[in-house]
């Protein structure tokens, strides 16, 4: 035995490396008052700049943004298929045309609108935002609800569901 093996095992990792044992690391803190409200406010700009892109641009119009991939390459409807058509029709004021579109994209921009003002009032605080924490059955049941929508939608029975 020498007098290496003998000695304190080394340590591998630099103090300084952030997550190494001994280190000191500041913690994440946000920005409170007004300038806590940068984030949410350009997520909530965001936002608002494609509804207005939507709204001016007619995405009724065959090729005006392309063509979905999906459908090009399978000749089925995806998910999001009639999404941009469904919040063009929602900024015309015509809700059950929205809703013949696409029928999630109405409850997806309700919740981000409830998300992007739940941010902005914890971020007034000095709150990061809000991360939604779901269980792994309520994942799976939400990619099987969308997996039979999908289903659903290609087949004689869901023509109602197809996009407008």
């Amino acid at each position: 035995m020498n007098d290496s093996d003998a000695a304190e095992p080394r340590e591998l990792v630099d103090p300084g490396v952030p997550g190494a044992e001994g280190s000191q690391r500041a913690p994440t803190s946000w920005p409170t008052g007004w300038l806590g409200l940068a984030l949410p406010a350009a997520a909530a700009g965001v936002g608002a700049a494609a509804v207005a892109l939507l709204h001016v641009r007619d995405p009724h119009i065959e090729g005006a943004y392309g063509l979905c991939p999906v459908y090009a390459l399978f000749g089925v409807y995806c998910p999001g298929c009639g999404g941009m058509r469904a919040v063009h029709n929602l900024t015309d004021g015509h809700i059950v045309d929205s809703l013949h579109s696409n029928l999630l994209a109405l409850p997806m921009l309700a919740l981000f609108l409830l998300w992007v003002s739940d941010w902005a009032i914890r971020a007034r605080r000095g709150a990061g935002p809000r991360l939604p924490e779901i269980s792994s059955a309520t994942m799976w049941m939400l990619f099987g609800s969308i997996a039979v929508y999908t289903v659903l939608r290609n087949t004689p029975w869901g023509t109602w569901l197809t996009p407008v």
